[in-house]
């Protein structure tokens, strides 16, 4: 297994929001179910600003629906 391979899972816990001017909690919300994967975006626990986003390339769920 390579070093990048080890990386490709990371899920955030806590990121920096321009709007409460410090790293704060955050949840992870299904924006987009994709054929290429599913887009997801990162909002702070605490204002609900969108502060990072992460796509994955897991298609499986839209084979699914399909």
């Amino acid at each position: 297994m390579t070093d990048r391979h080890q990386y490709e899972d990371l899920e955030a816990t806590e990121l920096f929001c321009p709007r409460c001017r410090r790293a704060q909690p955050v949840r992870k919300h299904l924006l987009l179910v994709l054929p290429t994967g599913n887009k997801y975006v990162y909002r702070c626990s605490v204002c609900a600003e969108t502060v990072g986003e992460k796509t994955d390339n897991d298609a499986q769920a839209f084979e699914i629906l399909g």
